[in-house]
């Protein structure tokens, strides 16, 4: 199965989407960063810490590398696809989805969230300014953009009908 790589800023819906849409798919769903933490044995922010930020988007590379083989729905960190490298590298796994969600949506979902350290530690001025930042690097390395304005269960509809066409493309 070629592998959906879901991208977008924190609090768009890629984990959402990403379930409802490895269910209508019949295939598994992962989140890249609980991916890395159980190869890694360790948590996100003790990479960063023990390791560097370095060596944690060099584990994002291999992990997006990895899924060309095993396929499925995968719901990438925010800054997984910020990256040329990281974002030629999913492109050419498999299809990239951006989830095109709106700023003040995003951050009604993330502002209280213990979770999201950046979110936790950030104001909203500059939250917005890393979405500003983000959004054409998401745009750029992905194949197809989804507004996310809608239910996850139309965003998820959506992305099987880009997939199915994706899918019919690549193996033509």
């Amino acid at each position: 199965m070629v592998p959906v790589f879901l991208c977008g800023f924190m609090g768009c819906g890629k984990s959402t989407v990403g379930r409802i849409l490895a269910r209508r798919l019949k295939c598994k769903c992962t989140d890249l960063d609980d991916y890395i933490e159980k190869q890694e044995g360790m948590s996100i922010p003790e990479i960063f810490e023990q390791k560097g930020e370095p060596y944690f988007r060099e584990k994002e590379t291999e992990a997006l590398a990895a899924f060309r083989e095993t396929g499925g729905v995968v719901a990438t960190g925010g800054g997984a696809l910020l990256s040329e490298k990281n974002g030629e590298t999913a492109k050419n796994a498999g299809m990239v989805v951006f989830i095109d969600t709106d700023f003040n949506v995003c951050y009604s979902r993330i502002k209280d969230d213990p979770h999201r350290p950046i979110a936790a530690s950030s104001t909203r001025e500059q939250l917005k300014e890393r979405f500003d930042d983000r959004r054409p690097k998401y745009m750029a390395h992905s194949h197809y953009a989804i507004a996310g304005g809608y239910p996850p269960i139309v965003i998820a509809v959506k992305i099987e009908r880009l997939y199915k066409k994706f899918v019919r493309e690549v193996e033509s």
